[in-house]
């Protein structure tokens, strides 16, 4: 059987997708894949109209399946959805996620020539508004995010992890699929115990997914102090993935905390305790800097937004990443 005649399963699970649901779905059913395609979808205890959305794109093609996620949890719904897949080849997707037309033949085609467990690409943010475009930039950026080449690009080859992924069912199976134990982050802990078993997980810079970034700051900050503590939580369970990288705003927000502590209460003593002011002076200086960079060409507006998103989500991020370390999520 070749690339182009291999049947493949597409799973995702959805929770309050009305918005984005049927275009998600619509961009998969649409791919220009030869061989035989299904969608499996697990219903997550939706407060909209997502359940019924997917009803409807259910009798209009039989190619779609329902599950149910009772919990609405992302890594239980992945399960649910890939072990009620029927082919080996499984390939996750989102519901707000718009795959582009020769996705699935690529992600295949990459499968079979490098013989990897995972196949995956880039999360590409898209924004509309100023401010989505400032987080776009930032969430694709090295002073933004980070060095992953599943958020900044690069070449390709092996990776710790990928953008959404293309799985074989067997490694899915060797390894005991997504943990249930993350809410967040079940991705990257995925890819991080495919590898320890000795599967090949490779990124494929030309499977680029478009993604719709938070609308506002006070979205953007609760995205990321959900994140934080769930990385704390992988690099307890896995010591080997601790790394600069991740430390590094953690060890930014207690650096810049303190130095505020110390100068108000000089300030407020009267002594000379007020240097301490200028640690967060300094930080603030270099997240304008780095922003500055980073932010060419964008807009007027999408510039000036970029200092303080960049400034939110390594605040947020850093200090999740603290409570994390001091109250693992889930214990309470």
């Amino acid at each position: 059987m070749g690339v182009t005649d291999r049947p493949v399963s597409v799973f995702l699970t959805v929770l309050n997708e009305e918005a984005h649901l049927a275009a998600a779905v619509e961009s998969v059913l649409g791919q220009d894949y030869a061989g035989g395609l299904e969608v499996v979808m697990a219903l997550g205890p939706s407060s909209d109209s997502t359940d019924q959305i997917a009803r409807q794109l259910a009798r209009q093609d039989s190619r779609i399946k329902l599950v149910t996620n009772p919990t609405g949890a992302i890594p239980e719904g992945l399960n649910i959805a890939w072990r009620a897949c029927n082919h080996d080849y499984l390939i996750r997707t989102d519901g707000h996620a718009v795959l582009p037309t020769g996705y699935v033949s690529e992600a295949v085609a990459t499968l079979d020539q490098t013989g990897a467990a995972n196949v995956g690409g880039q999360m590409v943010p898209q924004g509309q508004t100023p401010f989505e475009q400032a987080v776009a930039r930032a969430m694709s950026s090295r002073v933004g995010i980070g060095a992953a080449s599943f958020h900044t690009g690069g070449q390709a080859g092996p990776a710790r992890s990928v953008y959404l992924g293309c799985f074989r069912r067997q490694a899915l199976e060797e390894v005991g699929g997504f943990d249930p134990a993350f809410a967040r982050g079940e991705d990257w802990e995925l890819n991080h115990r495919l590898i320890k078993a000795g599967h090949l997980v490779y990124f494929n810079p030309t499977l680029q997914v478009a993604y719709r970034p938070r609308r506002n700051l006070k979205a953007l900050a609760k995205q990321y102090f959900s994140t934080g503590q769930w990385r704390a939580e992988v690099m307890r369970r896995h010591r080997s993935t601790v790394g600069l990288r991740y430390l590094a705003p953690p060890m930014t927000v207690l650096v810049v905390a303190l130095g505020a502590i110390v100068g108000l209460s000089g300030l407020a003593a009267g002594n000379r305790g007020r240097w301490g002011l200028c640690v967060p002076a300094l930080w603030v200086a270099g997240e304008v800097g780095a922003a500055a960079v980073a932010g060419r060409g964008l807009d007027r507006q999408a510039r000036a937004w970029l200092p303080v998103v960049m400034a939110t989500m390594h605040l947020a991020w850093g200090a999740s990443f603290i409570r994390g370390v001091i109250k693992p999520p889930g214990k309470g």
